[in-house]
């Protein structure tokens, strides 16, 4: 068959799909960037296929999810830098997956923010939060806490928690830590996650009522970093509607 034969739209799908399957089967953690590309070519196919008022309707509805998208994506955006004058007494390591018991690159990220800002406040203790999750050979926590010690940070400024499975339970196990040294988490913290998750982990640090100051972790590969910000807007969503 004579590519020149081939409508541009029907090129445009097959291109698309092959551009998802790519990043679906080939690579890892990119699967919110394969949907994006199957729904542009789904919309293509709606286009050339559909009734007109299927057409109308379809449309209507993705121009409604894509401004909906546009709004979610204002507070992740606004929140996804380093605060201001971020030196707290402790400093909460958000935990990310660990490959058997190697780092992944969103925990390696974070890992390299967290050394450059202990070392930049050495009288800050760092919590490392994240339990053992399905094809993890040790915990997120004694993953991290490995990792510094091997960057030579001191023993003595790490405490590890290892029980969460969530964002909130990373938060709230946290501050128990923090409580049961004697302090309070509200004013006291930073939390340091990927720069797409802060958002979400400042709002809920307020609802367990602590105002934590935000820390981005190093960024990412860009195309990396933008299947987070697609996947970071339905964590948001969840959020809102039911607060956890």
């Amino acid at each position: 068959m004579n590519i020149r034969n081939i409508p541009l739209w029907g090129l445009s799908v097959a291109i698309l799909v092959v551009a998802a399957a790519f990043f679906f089967f080939c690579l890892r953690g990119y699967t919110y960037i394969s949907y994006t590309l199957l729904f542009i070519a789904a919309l293509i196919l709606v286009n050339h296929f559909g009734s007109p008022l299927f057409r109308r309707l379809v449309f209507i509805l993705a121009g409604i999810g894509f401004l909906y998208f546009c709004i979610v994506e204002i507070p992740i955006i606004k929140n996804s830098c380093t605060d201001p004058d971020p030196e707290r007494k402790y400093l909460i390591v958000l935990g990310a997956a660990v490959h058997g018991d190697v780092p992944s690159l969103a925990l390696t990220n974070r890992l390299e923010g967290a050394l450059e800002y202990l070392n930049t406040y050495p009288d800050s203790m760092v919590i490392v939060s994240g339990g053992q999750g399905p094809g993890e050979n040790i915990s997120e926590a004694e993953c991290m806490e490995d990792w510094l010690i091997r960057h030579e940070l001191d023993r003595d400024r790490i405490i590890c928690e290892n029980k969460s499975t969530s964002t909130m339970e990373n938060l709230t196990f946290s501050f128990e830590l923090i409580r049961e040294r004697g302090d309070e988490p509200d004013g006291n913290v930073a939390i340091l996650s990927s720069s797409y998750h802060l958002y979400r982990a400042k709002t809920m640090a307020k609802m367990l009522g602590a105002d934590a100051a935000g820390v981005a972790g190093l960024p990412g590969y860009p195309v990396y970093m933008l299947n987070c910000y697609i996947r970071e807007a339905f964590g948001v969503t969840h959020l809102w509607v039911f607060g956890d």
